[in-house]
Parts: structure tokens; C-alpha cells; sequence
């Protein structure tokens, strides 16, 4: 597992609303989805909250720096 945060930049801004991450937030990655290959499961690190079937590339690991 990783942390990671939402990769608002690598989007379209006109699709940048449309996702339910928060710039700055903190995400654990849990891994990616076996039969729905290059989708994920993350979880809000602060909340717990789960979130499933988002592209993987859409998230970028932190760096020690910011964690």
C-alpha cells in the first residue's frame, strides 16, 4: 500500500469537478481492481471513506516531502 494523492492536473479542467477528491487530501492506495484492469480501491486516509473503479493513473504517490 502507498500513499497517494488525486492527480487533478493530469484531467481536463472541465472534468476536474466531476471527481470527489479534495486537492491536498491524503489517500491510501489499496490496490488495483483484478477484473477491471487499470481501476483501483483507495481509501481517505483521514476519513477512511473507500473509493473503487477510478483510474489508477489518476493518482501519483507522495514523496517522503510530503508526507
Amino acid at each position: 500500500m502507498s500513499l497517494v494523492r488525486f492527480d487533478f492536473d493530469s484531467l481536463p479542467s472541465r472534468y476536474r469537478k466531476q471527481y470527489p477528491f479534495r486537492r491536498g487530501a491524503m489517500y491510501v492506495f489499496l490496490g488495483e481492481i483484478r477484473n477491471m484492469a487499470g481501476h483501483c480501491v483507495v481509501a481517505d486516509a483521514r476519513t477512511g471513506r473507500l473509493y473503487s473503479g477510478y483510474h489508477t493513473e489518476n493518482f501519483v504517490e507522495l514523496t517522503a516531502h510530503e508526507v
